[in-house]
């Protein structure tokens, strides 16, 4: 499930409108119409599509309702059906919304980096889907340091939200975004990789690692499901815990700079 305007106009409320979609809709016709009567003004054309002629004069003067510009931002950033190479980086970056980072109110993801996940592995994922970044409370202390999109944050958070990530608080979200069900085999396996990195505890005497979410077990029974097939070794859930198995942990961990996996100790 891609990111598609009508979702993505939804995301946004309108005092007018009850259905943002609409707002589009009409928008897209008045400017259709002015085109075809260059000499009609606000009135004419108002009456003509049945909208109130107040509404109609800002269009016409070059005015644009704020989901028309968003839906033309992220067109013209390729989010809105995505090639494969864009589709895999929203999925990315859903797992770092997901384990990592967060939405706000005003709809600007931002993630949690540390020595787990990195600024350079959050930058390379907001970079695919071609845009800069900005870090925060780097050197505020007692302050997670935070990875943000630098131009276009909002419209590219609606994106996210328009593919099922949540706003605010995450504990609500019961399963996974259906995008990561759709997604081919190797993204969902990316997906997991971030989702571990960013969440699962480790230890030093072996390679098991644990998740523990407040979430519903519904949500964790997701969890389970998408490490267990991306790896094909055992994952179990219980008492808001995922147990990633050390074979499992094995085959998500990141690759060394010789192209190696690490291990912290004999399999077990």
């Amino acid at each position: 499930m891609s990111p598609t305007a009508q979702a993505l106009a939804r995301t946004y409320s309108d005092r007018e409108y009850s259905d943002p979609w609409q707002k589009v809709l009409d928008y897209c016709r008045v400017r259709e119409y002015a085109a075809e009567h260059p000499d009609h003004g606000r009135t004419r054309v108002g009456n003509a599509l049945d909208l109130p002629p107040s509404r109609v004069r800002g269009w016409l003067d070059g005015g644009m309702p704020d989901p028309v510009r968003g839906i033309q931002t992220a067109i013209d950033h390729g989010w809105l059906d995505p090639d494969e190479t864009t589709t895999a980086a929203f999925v990315d970056l859903l797992a770092h919304v997901l384990a990592g980072g967060s939405i706000n109110d005003t709809f600007v993801p931002a993630i949690t980096v540390d020595d787990s996940v990195t600024t350079d592995e959050v930058r390379a994922v907001f970079e695919a889907l071609g845009v800069d970044v900005l870090t925060r409370n780097a050197e505020v202390d007692n302050r997670a340091t935070e990875v943000v999109p630098a131009a276009d944050a909002s419209v590219l958070g609606r994106c996210l939200v328009a593919i099922g990530a949540p706003v605010g608080k995450k504990v609500g979200l019961d399963s996974f975004p259906q995008i990561v069900w759709d997604a081919p085999k190797p993204v969902r396996e990316s997906f997991a990789r971030i989702y571990v990195s960013h969440r699962a505890l480790t230890y030093e005497t072996k390679d098991t690692r644990v998740i523990q979410e407040d979430r519903s077990r519904a949500y964790l029974c997701d969890l389970r499901d998408v490490v267990a097939e991306v790896t094909g070794e055992p994952v179990s859930v219980g008492d808001g815990r995922v147990t990633v198995s050390a074979a499992a942990a094995r085959r998500l961990a990141k690759p060394d700079r010789t192209g190696s996996v690490p291990s912290s100790s004999p399999p077990k």
